[in-house]
């Protein structure tokens, strides 16, 4: 049998580029809810944006240490939002909104114990990134893949400076449950190139291959 690495494109701004994912078979769409980011949408324009891709496309809605009140709205307003916590939230924190969630790890900051992982009870996967502890991701850099192998007993989503270059080779190394990609397949901040995400969509069935 086949393995299927699942792939999420992250930083989602315009519908154009939201559907052309979709027609490749993108597994996740991303919407970055932090105001300071250069891939910010605000809560309305995605749920525009999620109104026309297809059901079996997973919504992820990306906060950075956001007051809850923030997070209440975006879920009130998409239902089927998946949220991706990507500060230092606490395990409390993202527990008290009751959903499956993901949570970002910035392996700047060195690798968790299992037991620290292992408080974030209702968290459906860990995305290992190569930013600081509770800085955006979408920096464009790798870390040391090597730092996660035999290290980690939960489903890997490894993102931090993919492309169509570089995506086989990480998928190699770890055979992580998905992989997630921004810069590397953008124009400019928030703007997707279309081929890039057709060549990342094609380097990432070759590895699985």
């Amino acid at each position: 049998m086949v393995r299927r690495t699942r792939v999420k494109i992250c930083g989602i701004t315009r519908v154009e580029d939201a559907l052309r994912a979709d027609e490749l078979g993108v597994d996740a769409l991303g919407f970055v809810f932090v105001p300071k980011s250069k891939r910010f949408i605000d809560v309305q324009s995605a749920k525009a944006i999620a109104r026309q891709v297809s059901p079996f496309v997973t919504r992820v809605g990306l906060f950075l240490d956001a007051e809850a009140a923030v997070v209440h709205e975006a879920l009130a307003a998409i239902p089927e939002l998946v949220p991706q916590f990507h500060g230092r939230e606490s395990s409390d924190y993202c527990e008290q909104f009751e959903r499956p969630y993901l949570k970002a790890i910035g392996m700047a900051g060195g690798l968790p114990t299992e037991q620290e992982l292992a408080r974030f009870e209702n968290c459906g996967g860990f995305l290992f990134d190569s930013n600081a502890p509770g800085e955006l991701g979408g920096t464009g850099h790798t870390f040391d893949w090597q730092s996660l192998v035999g290290g980690v007993n939960v489903p890997v989503i490894l993102a931090g400076g993919l492309d169509a270059h570089n995506v086989g080779d990480g998928i190699k190394t770890l055979q992580p449950f998905a992989v997630d990609v921004s810069s590397g397949v953008e124009a400019d901040k928030g703007i997707k190139d279309h081929d890039a995400m057709y060549q990342f969509m094609q380097a990432v069935a070759r590895a699985d291959g």
